[in-house]
């Protein structure tokens, strides 16, 4: 690997003269700075920006740990993640725990040997358990799609217990009074909530409440509780899920056994994801606004490691969610 004693070998200088070349050229005279970046391009050499930002105890990348990559909903809080950063010169690099406690220990792990600038986390484990090292690491962090005390640390969510009423409530107001949950792992913040919502909502409506628990949060767990609901005698009339992968897996069940959406079952997803409207029925759906989560958290955090002797005190915003009904709930007569 080619490094900067060769560079300044070739060009008979000094290696503090390269340096200052890469670093800050408007120091170095035009010939000699000619001379070693013609150099530089000859001999393929790169900078070892590692090495530079551990002598400077900074650096200019954050890390952003995800849930499920596999959820367009996390995709677009990485893109608002990664504008915020690039406005502001820094850099991201996205990590998925694929929803698994070990991998999303490793990955803590992992980062705070690293020393990323800081760290945007949507926790698998909410008991804090597995993010214990990290905090030892003294690295910044703030959540992301999850809301904690203000004195833990900064946090960007949005209100699940009123998403989940809002579902509800439109549930009952389209006159079903059979509803089914099709929920995520509990050991979420975000399904519990969602169904607590819901529970909210549905109480003192006289409508049947039924629980559908599924281990993973796409589509494949989505069609697999869609052959459950259908199995149900009598049979719910409308069912909310957690996430919209999980309502596009029961449209799917529904369609391919010749039910009839919304007529027969109505069906609210959440997340507002770009496929919710664009389905074979399109979704009704508890919108969240994803780019702005990523946006927003980022922000914080790069607030919070501009200063490292004043951070600013830690924030928590959370956004209100937005029901956006389409064809696949209707009033019922």
């Amino acid at each position: 690997m080619v490094g900067i004693k060769d560079v300044a070998r070739r060009a008979g200088v000094s290696i503090g003269t390269v340096s200052n070349v890469v670093n800050r050229p408007h120091i170095v005279s035009p010939a000699t700075r000619s001379r070693v970046l013609s150099v530089i391009e000859e001999l393929g050499y790169v900078r070892d920006e590692s090495a530079r930002q551990l002598r400077a105890g900074r650096s200019r990348i954050m890390a952003l740990l995800v849930l499920d990559l596999a959820n367009p909903f996390f995709v677009d809080v990485a893109r608002g993640a990664e504008q915020a950063a690039h406005d502001a010169g820094l850099s991201v690099i996205t990590c998925n725990s694929g929803q698994r406690v070990d991998r999303e220990e490793s990955y803590l792990s992992l980062l705070a040997e690293q020393r990323v600038r800081g760290l945007l986390l949507s926790p698998v484990d909410t008991s804090g358990a597995a993010l214990e090292t990290f905090r030892r690491s003294g690295i910044p962090y703030v959540f992301v799609d999850r809301k904690v005390p203000a004195d833990e640390a900064s946090s960007v969510s949005v209100d699940d217990l009123a998403g989940g009423e809002l579902a509800g409530r439109h549930l009952l107001e389209t006159g079903h009074r059979h509803v089914a949950f099709v929920n995520g792992p509990r050991i979420l913040t975000q399904c519990r909530d969602r169904e607590q919502g819901l529970r909210t909502a549905l109480e003192g409506s006289g409508a049947e409440l039924s629980v559908i628990e599924t281990s993973e949060l796409d589509v494949v767990s989505g069609r697999d509780a869609g052959a459950r609901l259908l199995g149900m005698s009598p049979r719910p009339t409308a069912v909310f899920c957690a996430n919209d992968l999980l309502a596009l897996g029961v449209l799917q069940a529904m369609v391919g056994a010749g039910v009839r959406v919304p007529d027969e079952m109505a069906i609210v997803g959440y997340d507002d994801i770009e496929f919710a409207g664009a389905a074979a029925v399109p979704l009704t759906s508890v919108r969240q606004p994803a780019r702005r989560l990523g946006q927003t958290a980022a922000e914080l955090l790069i607030a919070e490691t501009a200063d490292p002797e004043n951070r600013p005190p830690h924030r928590s915003v959370v956004f209100k969610p937005e029901l956006v009904v389409r064809a696949s709930t209707q009033y019922r007569r």
